[in-house]
Protein backbone atom coordinates (compact mmCIF):
# COMPACT_ATOMS: atom_id res chain seq x y z
CA UNK A 1 0.00 0.00 0.00
CA UNK A 2 1.11 3.68 -0.60
CA UNK A 3 2.72 5.38 2.41
CA UNK A 4 -0.34 8.16 2.17
CA UNK A 5 0.16 11.66 3.84
CA UNK A 6 -2.61 13.59 4.41
CA UNK A 7 -2.35 17.64 4.13
CA UNK A 8 -5.33 19.84 4.26
CA UNK A 9 -5.50 22.73 1.78
CA UNK A 10 -9.31 23.76 2.70
CA UNK A 11 -8.63 27.36 0.03
CA UNK A 12 -11.90 28.93 -1.25
CA UNK A 13 -9.95 31.72 -2.91
CA UNK A 14 -10.80 30.15 -6.26
CA UNK A 15 -14.18 30.33 -5.80
CA UNK A 16 -16.24 30.96 -2.61
CA UNK A 17 -16.78 30.97 0.68
CA UNK A 18 -19.19 28.34 2.43
CA UNK A 19 -19.13 25.33 1.26
CA UNK A 20 -15.41 23.87 -0.02
CA UNK A 21 -13.58 25.04 2.86
CA UNK A 22 -14.93 21.69 4.88
CA UNK A 23 -13.80 19.44 2.70
CA UNK A 24 -11.03 18.41 4.28
CA UNK A 25 -13.32 18.26 7.96
CA UNK A 26 -16.14 16.03 6.61
CA UNK A 27 -13.97 13.54 4.37
CA UNK A 28 -11.56 13.18 7.77
CA UNK A 29 -14.95 12.62 9.75
CA UNK A 30 -16.36 9.84 7.57
CA UNK A 31 -12.79 7.86 8.32
CA UNK A 32 -10.55 8.77 4.84
CA UNK A 33 -7.46 8.68 6.95
CA UNK A 34 -8.55 5.16 8.39
CA UNK A 35 -9.15 3.87 4.94
CA UNK A 36 -5.84 5.08 3.68
CA UNK A 37 -3.83 3.78 6.63
CA UNK A 38 -2.43 7.61 6.33
CA UNK A 39 -0.80 10.19 8.63
CA UNK A 40 -2.06 13.51 9.18
CA UNK A 41 0.92 15.71 8.49
CA UNK A 42 -0.66 19.72 8.06
CA UNK A 43 -3.50 22.03 7.81
CA UNK A 44 -2.35 25.25 6.29
CA UNK A 45 -4.38 28.42 6.97
CA UNK A 46 -6.12 30.47 4.11
CA UNK A 47 -5.82 34.29 3.79
CA UNK A 48 -9.03 35.83 3.83
CA UNK A 49 -11.24 35.90 0.97
CA UNK A 50 -11.86 39.06 -1.14
CA UNK A 51 -14.79 39.13 -3.17
CA UNK A 52 -13.68 41.82 -5.74
CA UNK A 53 -11.85 40.65 -9.09
CA UNK A 54 -8.52 42.34 -9.48
CA UNK A 55 -8.33 44.85 -11.75
CA UNK A 56 -4.76 43.42 -13.03
CA UNK A 57 -6.03 40.42 -13.31
CA UNK A 58 -9.65 40.11 -13.51
CA UNK A 59 -9.40 36.95 -11.29
CA UNK A 60 -10.72 37.08 -7.59
CA UNK A 61 -7.78 36.93 -4.87
CA UNK A 62 -4.91 36.48 -7.15
CA UNK A 63 -2.23 37.26 -5.31
CA UNK A 64 -3.42 35.37 -2.08
CA UNK A 65 -4.11 32.51 -4.45
CA UNK A 66 -0.29 33.22 -5.44
CA UNK A 67 0.64 33.33 -1.62
CA UNK A 68 -1.36 30.05 -1.07
CA UNK A 69 0.56 27.85 -3.56
CA UNK A 70 3.59 28.84 -2.43
CA UNK A 71 2.96 27.72 0.85
CA UNK A 72 0.86 24.38 -0.32
CA UNK A 73 3.91 24.03 -2.28
CA UNK A 74 6.34 24.14 0.27
CA UNK A 75 4.09 21.96 2.63
CA UNK A 76 3.59 19.28 -0.08
CA UNK A 77 7.83 19.06 -1.43
CA UNK A 78 9.31 17.86 1.45
CA UNK A 79 6.05 14.62 1.73
CA UNK A 80 6.87 14.09 -1.90
CA UNK A 81 11.07 13.96 -1.14
CA UNK A 82 10.97 11.27 1.67
CA UNK A 83 8.41 8.79 -1.15
CA UNK A 84 5.17 9.54 0.47
CA UNK A 85 2.16 10.16 -1.76
CA UNK A 86 0.43 13.53 -0.31
CA UNK A 87 -3.14 13.37 -0.01
CA UNK A 88 -4.56 17.24 -0.51
CA UNK A 89 -7.62 17.85 0.93
CA UNK A 90 -8.70 21.00 -0.70
CA UNK A 91 -10.60 23.31 -1.01
CA UNK A 92 -11.45 24.43 -4.60
CA UNK A 93 -9.49 23.80 -7.97
CA UNK A 94 -7.01 26.54 -7.28
CA UNK A 95 -4.90 24.37 -5.22
CA UNK A 96 -4.09 22.80 -8.81
CA UNK A 97 -0.95 25.55 -8.85
CA UNK A 98 0.40 24.85 -5.46
CA UNK A 99 0.95 20.90 -6.22
CA UNK A 100 2.11 21.41 -9.55
CA UNK A 101 4.84 23.94 -8.16
CA UNK A 102 6.02 21.34 -5.94
CA UNK A 103 6.57 19.47 -8.59
CA UNK A 104 8.29 21.73 -10.58
CA UNK A 105 10.31 23.04 -8.06
CA UNK A 106 11.89 19.42 -8.04
CA UNK A 107 13.66 19.81 -11.31
CA UNK A 108 12.75 16.86 -12.99
CA UNK A 109 9.36 16.74 -15.33
CA UNK A 110 5.58 15.46 -14.06
CA UNK A 111 2.42 14.81 -15.58
CA UNK A 112 -0.73 15.58 -14.94
CA UNK A 113 -4.08 13.28 -14.89
CA UNK A 114 -7.26 15.40 -14.66
CA UNK A 115 -10.50 14.27 -13.59
CA UNK A 116 -13.35 17.41 -13.36
CA UNK A 117 -16.38 17.62 -14.86
CA UNK A 118 -15.67 20.59 -16.18
CA UNK A 119 -12.29 21.56 -18.47
CA UNK A 120 -11.25 24.53 -16.03
CA UNK A 121 -9.25 26.58 -19.05
CA UNK A 122 -11.35 29.73 -19.08
CA UNK A 123 -9.36 33.05 -20.22
CA UNK A 124 -10.07 35.45 -16.84
CA UNK A 125 -11.86 37.69 -19.32
CA UNK A 126 -14.54 34.96 -20.43
CA UNK A 127 -14.79 33.69 -16.77
CA UNK A 128 -18.36 34.62 -15.80
CA UNK A 129 -17.32 34.57 -11.92
CA UNK A 130 -13.67 35.58 -12.23
CA UNK A 131 -13.20 32.03 -9.87
CA UNK A 132 -9.59 30.92 -10.43
CA UNK A 133 -11.33 27.42 -10.40
CA UNK A 134 -12.92 27.86 -13.57
CA UNK A 135 -9.45 28.56 -15.54
CA UNK A 136 -6.89 26.61 -12.93
CA UNK A 137 -5.84 23.88 -15.77
CA UNK A 138 -5.40 27.00 -17.88
CA UNK A 139 -3.34 28.56 -15.37
CA UNK A 140 -1.29 25.09 -14.69
CA UNK A 141 -0.38 25.49 -18.47
CA UNK A 142 0.60 29.00 -18.34
CA UNK A 143 -2.23 30.41 -20.09
CA UNK A 144 -2.97 33.41 -18.11
CA UNK A 145 -1.98 36.49 -15.89
CA UNK A 146 2.04 35.75 -14.49
CA UNK A 147 1.38 36.17 -11.29
CA UNK A 148 -0.91 32.72 -11.39
CA UNK A 149 1.17 31.55 -14.38
CA UNK A 150 5.01 31.61 -13.97
CA UNK A 151 5.14 31.38 -10.02
CA UNK A 152 8.98 31.73 -8.92
CA UNK A 153 9.56 31.61 -12.70
CA UNK A 154 8.53 28.19 -13.63
CA UNK A 155 6.16 28.85 -16.14
CA UNK A 156 4.32 26.59 -17.04
CA UNK A 157 4.11 24.61 -14.44
CA UNK A 158 3.07 21.19 -16.28
CA UNK A 159 3.52 21.11 -20.19
CA UNK A 160 0.43 20.42 -22.62
CA UNK A 161 2.03 17.05 -23.55
CA UNK A 162 2.32 16.08 -19.91
CA UNK A 163 -1.77 15.99 -18.95
CA UNK A 164 -4.36 14.09 -19.86
CA UNK A 165 -8.16 14.48 -19.41
CA UNK A 166 -10.92 12.68 -18.36
CA UNK A 167 -14.39 13.10 -17.73
CA UNK A 168 -15.02 16.83 -18.77
CA UNK A 169 -18.89 17.09 -20.02
CA UNK A 170 -18.99 21.27 -20.21
CA UNK A 171 -18.01 21.50 -23.85
CA UNK A 172 -21.55 23.44 -24.72
CA UNK A 173 -21.89 25.49 -21.64
CA UNK A 174 -18.01 26.73 -22.00
CA UNK A 175 -18.19 27.62 -25.27
CA UNK A 176 -21.64 29.88 -24.80
CA UNK A 177 -19.60 32.19 -22.14
CA UNK A 178 -16.74 32.09 -24.78
CA UNK A 179 -14.12 29.69 -22.88
CA UNK A 180 -10.65 28.84 -24.88
CA UNK A 181 -11.45 25.27 -26.06
CA UNK A 182 -8.91 22.47 -24.84
CA UNK A 183 -6.10 22.58 -27.00
CA UNK A 184 -5.28 19.69 -29.50
CA UNK A 185 -1.71 19.45 -27.67
CA UNK A 186 -3.50 17.95 -24.46
CA UNK A 187 -4.64 14.90 -24.34
CA UNK A 188 -8.27 14.55 -23.55
CA UNK A 189 -11.30 12.40 -23.43
CA UNK A 190 -14.70 13.93 -22.49
CA UNK A 191 -17.31 11.92 -20.69
CA UNK A 192 -19.22 11.05 -24.56
CA UNK A 193 -15.67 9.44 -25.34
CA UNK A 194 -15.45 7.50 -22.31
CA UNK A 195 -18.43 5.99 -22.11
CA UNK A 196 -17.85 4.98 -25.87
CA UNK A 197 -14.53 3.07 -25.04
CA UNK A 198 -15.22 2.25 -21.37
CA UNK A 199 -13.87 3.78 -18.28
CA UNK A 200 -10.73 0.92 -18.02
CA UNK A 201 -9.86 1.66 -22.01
CA UNK A 202 -9.74 5.67 -21.51
CA UNK A 203 -8.16 4.91 -18.43
CA UNK A 204 -5.82 2.92 -19.61
CA UNK A 205 -5.24 5.34 -22.50
CA UNK A 206 -4.69 8.70 -20.54
CA UNK A 207 -2.64 6.54 -18.15
CA UNK A 208 -0.14 5.33 -21.06
CA UNK A 209 -0.03 8.93 -22.11
CA UNK A 210 1.82 9.41 -18.65
CA UNK A 211 3.97 6.63 -18.23
CA UNK A 212 6.71 7.78 -20.96
CA UNK A 213 9.76 7.38 -19.76
CA UNK A 214 10.44 11.74 -19.63
CA UNK A 215 8.22 11.91 -17.61
CA UNK A 216 8.86 11.09 -13.91
CA UNK A 217 5.22 10.45 -12.59
CA UNK A 218 2.10 12.06 -12.21
CA UNK A 219 -0.04 14.09 -10.12
CA UNK A 220 -4.32 12.92 -9.97
CA UNK A 221 -6.13 16.27 -9.90
CA UNK A 222 -9.71 14.96 -8.62
CA UNK A 223 -12.29 17.72 -8.97
CA UNK A 224 -15.42 15.23 -7.49
CA UNK A 225 -17.94 17.39 -9.93
CA UNK A 226 -16.90 14.63 -12.78
CA UNK A 227 -19.15 12.73 -10.57
CA UNK A 228 -22.39 11.47 -11.83
CA UNK A 229 -24.96 14.73 -10.13
CA UNK A 230 -27.26 12.07 -9.16
CA UNK A 231 -24.72 10.59 -6.60
CA UNK A 232 -22.42 13.66 -6.05
CA UNK A 233 -25.28 16.69 -6.12
CA UNK A 234 -22.86 18.33 -3.57
CA UNK A 235 -21.34 20.49 -5.39
CA UNK A 236 -20.90 24.48 -6.43
CA UNK A 237 -21.55 24.34 -10.35
CA UNK A 238 -24.28 21.30 -10.73
CA UNK A 239 -24.28 19.92 -14.28
CA UNK A 240 -26.29 16.33 -15.38
CA UNK A 241 -24.50 13.47 -15.94
CA UNK A 242 -21.41 12.31 -14.86
CA UNK A 243 -19.05 9.19 -13.73
CA UNK A 244 -20.42 6.58 -11.54
CA UNK A 245 -18.43 5.50 -8.13
CA UNK A 246 -17.74 2.60 -10.18
CA UNK A 247 -16.17 4.40 -13.09
CA UNK A 248 -14.31 6.52 -10.93
CA UNK A 249 -12.83 3.08 -8.89
CA UNK A 250 -11.87 2.10 -12.07
CA UNK A 251 -10.11 4.77 -13.33
CA UNK A 252 -8.00 5.23 -10.27
CA UNK A 253 -7.56 1.95 -10.22
CA UNK A 254 -5.15 1.91 -13.51
CA UNK A 255 -3.59 5.36 -12.30
CA UNK A 256 -2.55 3.36 -8.88
CA UNK A 257 -1.35 0.38 -10.75
CA UNK A 258 0.49 2.26 -12.92
CA UNK A 259 3.22 2.94 -10.34
CA UNK A 260 3.28 5.76 -11.45
CA UNK A 261 0.80 8.07 -9.59
CA UNK A 262 2.74 10.41 -7.00
CA UNK A 263 0.30 12.27 -5.14
CA UNK A 264 -3.25 13.17 -5.37
CA UNK A 265 -5.66 16.09 -4.54
CA UNK A 266 -9.34 16.12 -3.90
CA UNK A 267 -11.75 19.48 -4.37
CA UNK A 268 -14.78 21.07 -4.64
CA UNK A 269 -16.89 18.46 -2.38
CA UNK A 270 -19.14 21.08 -0.53
CA UNK A 271 -20.68 19.47 3.17
CA UNK A 272 -23.24 22.05 4.02
CA UNK A 273 -24.80 20.46 0.90
CA UNK A 274 -24.52 16.46 2.10
CA UNK A 275 -26.91 17.50 5.16
CA UNK A 276 -27.01 13.44 6.42
CA UNK A 277 -23.14 12.86 5.27
CA UNK A 278 -24.02 9.76 3.26
CA UNK A 279 -22.12 11.76 0.06
CA UNK A 280 -19.03 11.92 2.28
CA UNK A 281 -19.08 8.68 3.29
CA UNK A 282 -19.50 7.06 -0.21
CA UNK A 283 -16.50 9.43 -1.78
CA UNK A 284 -14.41 7.90 0.81
CA UNK A 285 -15.44 4.62 0.38
CA UNK A 286 -15.44 5.20 -3.53
CA UNK A 287 -11.63 6.89 -2.67
CA UNK A 288 -10.38 4.00 -0.45
CA UNK A 289 -11.87 1.42 -3.47
CA UNK A 290 -9.79 3.57 -5.87
CA UNK A 291 -6.52 4.36 -4.44
CA UNK A 292 -5.67 1.09 -2.25
CA UNK A 293 -4.86 -1.06 -5.07
CA UNK A 294 -2.77 -4.65 -4.11
CA UNK A 295 1.13 -4.09 -4.60
CA UNK A 296 1.35 -7.38 -7.11
CA UNK A 297 -0.33 -5.40 -9.90
CA UNK A 298 0.25 -2.17 -9.67
CA UNK A 299 3.40 -2.16 -12.06
CA UNK A 300 1.20 -3.31 -14.51
CA UNK A 301 0.78 -1.11 -17.65
CA UNK A 302 3.94 1.01 -17.53
CA UNK A 303 5.79 -2.07 -17.03
CA UNK A 304 3.82 -3.15 -19.85
CA UNK A 305 4.67 0.07 -22.06
CA UNK A 306 8.30 -0.07 -20.92
CA UNK A 307 9.36 -3.64 -21.35
CA UNK A 308 8.21 -3.35 -24.91
CA UNK A 309 10.21 -0.19 -25.34
CA UNK A 310 13.56 -1.86 -24.25
CA UNK A 311 13.58 0.29 -20.87
CA UNK A 312 14.06 -0.98 -17.05
CA UNK A 313 11.51 -0.10 -14.73
CA UNK A 314 12.03 2.09 -12.31
CA UNK A 315 12.07 0.51 -8.76
CA UNK A 316 8.82 0.21 -7.09
CA UNK A 317 8.00 3.35 -5.35
CA UNK A 318 5.29 1.60 -2.75
CA UNK A 319 7.39 -1.49 -1.84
Amino acid sequence: MPDFTIIEAPSHLGLKPGGVEHLPDALLDAGLAQRLEARRHARLAVPPYEAHRDPGTNILNAARIRDFSIMLADIVGPVLARGSFPVVLGGDCSILLGNLLALRRTGRRHGLLFLDGHADFYQPEASPTGEAADMDLALGTGRGPAILTDLEGMRPLVRDADVAVLGHRDAAQAREYGSQPLPPTIFAQDLEEVRRVGAGEAARAAVAHLCRPDLDGFWIHLDVDVLDDAIMPAVAYRMPDGLSWEELETILGVAMRSGRAIGIHITIFEPPLDKTGTVARDLVNSLARGLVRSPDARLELCALRQRRMGLAFPAARYA
